[in-house]
């Protein structure tokens, strides 16, 4: 590898991972009722589906160990925002699937998240932040297939 694509990878993943924890930032701060990201990630991934998915589902769904999906989960039982019951065709699995409050709350945050987000995109200039998606596509499907 050349200096020069050395070079372009530091800056490129330096980008990426600063812009990573500025965004956690502001979404941690506007997020409804001290709600973590990895809980509205949960629940925007359960809105969407109309199934109901397996921890371990979860778990790889977002490059998680078994263990820190099972935390999240916890977490989110406890608020009432998901259901987890028994697989009752196969006892050694739970279901689990998005609450009526957990569809509120999911609901409020993306009210809460948006005009944050439409702001930034607002002033980044829709046809730049739209000629960047295919390049951050094309990277995370390469992120996810390599080990």
């Amino acid at each position: 590898m050349s200096e020069t694509i050395n070079a372009t990878a530091v800056l490129l993943f330096s980008e990426l991972l600063t812009a990573d924890q500025l965004l956690r930032n502001r979404l941690n701060k506007v997020l409804p009722n001290k709600m973590e990201i990895s809980h509205f990630s949960v629940l925007n991934h359960l809105a969407r589906s109309a199934d109901e998915r397996t921890p371990a589902q979860l778990a790889r769904a977002f490059h998680l160990t078994r263990g820190a999906m099972t935390n999240t989960l916890t977490r989110l039982e406890t608020s009432g925002y998901v259901h987890i019951r028994p697989d009752w065709e196969d006892a050694r699995r739970k279901l689990v699937a998005i609450s009526p409050a957990g569809l509120a709350a999911r609901d409020a945050a993306v009210a809460a998240i948006t005009p944050m987000i439409a702001d930034l995109v607002s002033d980044l200039g829709d046809a730049r932040v739209k000629a960047v998606l295919p390049v951050l596509r094309e990277l995370r499907l390469k992120l996810e297939s390599d080990p």
